[in-house]
């Protein structure tokens, strides 16, 4: 029998799990990077395509070429249009192109949340500094300033103090520059509790796989230092975390395939931070989900993008857990783990920057050094051991 020919777009660290996985599955595989030395193009067999994943009339081409039978990323947001734009073409299942557009660009998908009733923070868009600085006045509360089509918490920034004109006009110039249209969103900066919702969409039936509780550098930039599972969070609030989740996901029209919705729970009940149409980043989906769950949502992604039919079953309940070293801003000099990886719990230890690269305080995901991820009975454990192994790491970071 024929084997089925999966694309993968992106060969970064991100999608490794994904390309490894479909290749023990014996599947062949096409990945697409620009970068020709990404890592994901040293895994065995696979069909290399140096080409831009943002690049749609190439990606096309190229799934054309090879003659694929399904198309999928990981943990990344702007190859969606792309592989929304395969799936048209070839026929293949996939979401559309209308849903990668809300999914991707974040003003458009806070108005399709708002036009079906879905809770947000009050929010305008701002296409250049005349409109940013009219905005702004509309505000007496603290406000969060993103681009509308960046990832990763790139450009975005929390002014605390709306009558600070010279904060608001570096919020503008930080965020806008991070923003491949230049266009910002506003909105009101939510306080609570900070959860992302992973789930499986399978013929239109929505499944809650696992809620991550998130741990955050706080203001300005928010960046994740660090997730957890199952959530802490009592029941009754678990289930308007549901709700919602569903009801964003069914907003933005996702009828297959996986989604990560990131909600804050205010004073007022939950409230959608951004949705993305595709695997939770940071090892939430492909290393804590199957510590705590045992559901392998990477490979029931790739069984979703071939038109099978996987297992979203839980299998049991476990604690799972990963934290991010701590980093000053200089030259790193040298890293250790100190048998961290065989500690208690600890599942992996892993260190993403070189020796002799330059670090910087941490301002967004591709900032940060590395991470630990354990697993163990409860979540206050796992991370617990996580944080027991990170103060073994040994990294000597020396100012410039």
């Amino acid at each position: 029998m024929k084997k089925k020919k999966l694309m993968i777009l992106g060969a970064s660290i991100l999608q490794l799990p994904a390309i490894e996985k479909a290749r023990s599955m014996g599947l062949d595989v096409v990945v697409a990077d620009y970068n020709p030395d990404a890592v994901g193009f040293n895994v065995e067999g696979v069909m290399k395509e140096v080409i831009s994943t943002i690049d749609v009339p190439a990606v096309v081409e190229a799934a054309k070429r090879h003659k694929i039978d399904g198309i999928m990323t990981l943990a990344t947001d702007l190859p969606m249009r792309s592989v929304a734009a395969v799936a048209k073409e070839l026929g293949l299942i996939g979401i559309s192109e209308d849903t990668a557009l809300k999914a991707t660009n974040k003003a458009v998908m806070r108005q399709a949340l708002a036009d079906h009733g879905v809770p947000i923070p009050r929010f305008y868009r701002a296409e250049d500094k005349r409109q940013f600085d009219e905005i702004v006045e509309k505000f007496k509360v603290p406000f969060m300033v993103k681009p509308t089509d960046n990832s990763g918490s790139r450009g975005v920034v929390l002014v605390e103090d709306p009558s600070d004109r010279k904060a608001a006009d570096e919020a503008y110039a930080y965020s806008s520059k991070q923003a491949r249209s230049g266009v910002v969103v506003v909105e009101e900066y939510m306080r609570g509790p900070e959860v992302s919702v992973e789930t499986l969409t399978v013929d239109g039936e929505f499944h809650l796989i696992q809620i991550t509780d998130k741990l955050t550098t706080g203001a300005p930039h928010f960046v994740e230092l660090g997730h957890s599972q199952p959530t802490k969070l009592p029941p009754e609030t678990v289930k308007r975390i549901y709700d919602v989740a569903k009801a964003a996901n069914e907003a933005i029209g996702i009828a297959f395939g996986p989604s990560h919705t990131e909600i804050i729970v205010t004073d007022e009940g939950p409230k959608i931070v951004e949705l993305g149409a595709r695997l939770g980043g940071d090892c939430i989906t492909s290393h804590l989900v199957p510590l705590s769950t045992g559901v392998d949502m990477v490979e029931c992604c790739i069984r979703i993008a071939l038109g099978e039919k996987p297992d979203v079953t839980p299998k049991f309940s476990r604690g799972s857990a990963i934290r991010y070293f701590h980093q000053t801003p200089g030259v790193i000099k040298s890293f250790s783990t100190c048998g961290a990886e065989n500690m208690k719990g600890i599942k992996q230890v892993s260190f993403v920057k070189n020796i002799g690269d330059t670090v910087t305080d941490i301002d967004s995901s591709s900032a940060r050094i590395g991470f630990v991820i354990a697993c163990d009975d409860t979540a206050d454990l796992a991370v617990a051991d996580c944080e027991a192994a990170l103060d073994t790491v040994n990294t000597v970071i020396e100012k410039e």
